[in-house]
């Protein structure tokens, strides 16, 4: 990504390094000749994704059911499982080129495929097809090729408790970063087990760096990346991690920061006991279901005093691919337009309670929630920001990154020595 916050909605770059064979993919069994022509030149197609057991009862199936009705000639069998096990699968078929005709993608896995070349350059086949890609949200690209399309996001906006908001003074959801601060003193001067933020940092689970920290840098068009090399010293990351040391060193963040993980934070935030968080959307319908007394917002993550454009929320994906030893790319690919379509990525985005990878399609649930219509607004508005998504081992790097950003909060450290260590630490992985 480059550093204006401007124009995200064509692609997400990524760097073109290998990823840790522990946050790959792939899919065992599946042989490269399973799609081979069957009869008069029908075609039969294997798409492995975790995605039906997530979706109601036959819904998924159903659709694909529409696509084979409207693409005569092409069959289409859904190779379902868990994410977990369709994980362990699919990197047995990577290793060994036996990867099913279209596959679910997850970002972290993209930039290791692409340099392993057994997912198809989609930029080329959308060349091939002639297809417009101007309504596509966003795309996944290593050395300037697409490889992934996100097909709908899962977003993390900020959450905030209105009935500690307004016990508090505070009389309408932060923002700014000035505002989100002196929101956060307000809350926690309400005194008891009450902090104003909640920050989970567990070096087990470290997706807090990318969630709940480095979201502070794409919630204001900023950047961790310059060139595709790591910028943690630049001043986008230096802003956003002298703004959280702030919030540490004013006490409004929720004890237990460094062993918390993100299933601590719902809890935390459901009990009552913060009164702000980011965390994903996906969460709603938890929270109501343990706490249906709690009200609460969803709003954007705050951005820098006088910040006016576009802004960065954190997203996870359901991706979309095609594999390289697939005989059948043509018609694979006919398959991601299908589902990229806007009438069919409305319906999918619906199914999974989560936005559509195309601009122009809208879910009908957000009709219906007014949390749900205002994240999606939200959505709209911005642009979907994860610059871990498709880098080399991903997950090790929030783990380096929270190492040292623990040890400056804790006040060993200057943040300044933890992110010099952090860039040196980045920098030999990529």
């Amino acid at each position: 990504m480059d550093n204006s916050g401007r124009g995200r909605r064509n692609a997400i770059k990524l760097v073109g390094a290998a990823a840790a064979a522990t946050t790959l993919l792939a899919m065992a069994g599946c042989s490269s000749n399973s799609a081979a022509p069957e009869g008069d030149g029908d075609v039969a197609l294997e798409f492995a994704q975790w995605w039906e057991p997530e979706l109601p009862d036959g819904e998924f199936r159903a659709l694909i059911d529409q696509f084979e009705e409207e693409n005569p000639g092409i069959t289409v069998e859904l190779v379902s499982g868990p994410y977990a096990s369709t994980k362990e699968q699919l990197f047995a078929g990577a290793a060994s080129g036996t990867m099913p005709d279209v596959v679910g993608l997850d970002g972290a896995w993209v930039s290791d495929f692409a340099q392993q070349g057994v997912i198809a350059d989609l930029s080329q086949l959308m060349s091939d097809a002639g297809y417009d890609d101007s309504q596509l949200a966003s795309q996944i690209q290593v050395d300037g090729s697409t490889y992934m399309i996100p097909v709908v996001n899962f977003v993390y906006p900020m959450f905030t408790n209105d009935a500690l908001l307004a016990q508090a003074g505070v009389t309408a959801p932060p923002s700014t970063r000035t505002e989100f601060a002196d929101a956060a003193k307000k809350i926690s001067a309400l005194g008891g087990d009450v902090s104003g933020w909640v920050l989970p940092l567990s070096l087990e689970a470290p997706n807090g760096v990318q969630n709940d920290v480095m979201s502070w840098v794409w919630a204001s068009g900023g950047s961790m990346l310059k060139d595709g090399q790591p910028d943690l010293t630049g001043a986008d990351v230096t802003s956003a991690a002298d703004y959280v040391q702030q919030l540490w060193d004013d006490g409004v963040i929720a004890p237990g920061s460094f062993t918390m993980k993100e299933q601590d934070k719902v809890e935390e935030f459901t009990n009552g006991r913060v009164g702000m968080m980011i965390d994903s959307l996906a969460h709603i319908n938890l929270i109501r279901e343990s706490n249906p007394d709690l009200a609460f917002s969803i709003s954007a993550i705050p951005a820098e005093d006088g910040f006016t454009g576009e802004r960065g929320i954190p997203y996870a994906s359901w991706g979309i691919g095609v594999a390289e030893n697939s005989e059948h790319k043509d018609a694979a690919f006919k398959l991601v337009e299908f589902l990229m379509g806007k009438d069919v990525n409305s319906e999918l985005s619906t199914m999974a309670k989560a936005f559509p990878g195309n601009t122009e399609s809208e879910p009908t649930f957000v009709q219906d929630d007014e949390l749900f219509q205002t994240a999606f607004e939200i959505y709209k508005d911005g642009y979907p920001a994860n610059e871990f998504t498709g880098l080399p081992v991903a997950e090790e790097l929030m783990r380096l990154f929270g190492e040292q950003f623990q040890s400056a909060l804790d006040g060993q450290q200057s943040m300044s020595d933890a992110l010099e260590k952090a860039q040196d630490e980045w920098a030999a992985k990529f």
